[in-house]
């Protein structure tokens, strides 16, 4: 293991991981608000704030997915290093990072099953840019409404229809994070 892979972590651990945690939180309890979520420097390509969700919510019972650009052999010994996540198919992940043509299709995701809709996948989709536009946005956390600009409006009208089961997401850009539970109602914005 090289020293790529030791770099990078939280640097005030206990205080650093408790504002990503809160973050990643405030994010999924407000579906399109945008958060700040930064704390750890990941190899290049994969952003800060998928780095930073990475190491919050992932450990060596968390078993995880890297897709695309972000499955490198850097990544992997960082990811090691400072969780112990196990890396599997992505049919048995509890997290998957990618970008969304990475991602696609995600039928091929754990939805939960009825007596555990919990044991579904969470996917982080790395983007160029997070900008609170376009989707139009509804349900649970959300006020009145909410806009992000998402990658395509179909995926998601499925998977709420699979509720209580179906995908939680994170969409992550430079230090910036918004999620989008399956509570969630899309339509085109």
């Amino acid at each position: 293991m090289d020293s790529i892979a030791l770099e990078g972590g939280f640097s005030d651990a206990p205080i650093t991981a408790a504002t990503a945690f809160r973050a990643a939180m405030n994010a999924m309890a407000r579906p399109g608000k945008i958060e700040v979520l930064e704390g750890a420097m990941p190899p290049p390509p994969v952003s800060i704030a998928a780095g930073s969700l990475l190491l919050t919510l992932c450990d060596p019972e968390t078993p995880v997915t890297l897709l695309g650009a972000a499955d490198t052999k850097d990544m992997r010994d960082w990811l090691t290093f400072h969780t112990g996540a196990p890396f599997v198919a992505p049919e048995a992940a509890m997290f998957v990072l990618g970008t969304w043509a990475d991602l696609t299709p995600v039928t091929r995701f754990a939805i939960g099953t009825p007596e555990y809709p919990d044991r579904s996948a969470s996917l982080i989709v790395e983007c160029e840019a997070l900008i609170a536009r376009g989707a139009r946005l509804t349900g649970p956390g959300i006020e009145t409404e909410a806009h992000l600009d998402l990658p395509e409006i179909d995926a998601f009208e499925v998977n709420r229809q699979l509720f209580p089961l179906g995908l939680d997401f994170f969409f992550t850009a430079g230090d910036r994070v918004a999620a989008l539970p399956r509570t969630t109602v899309v339509e085109a914005g």
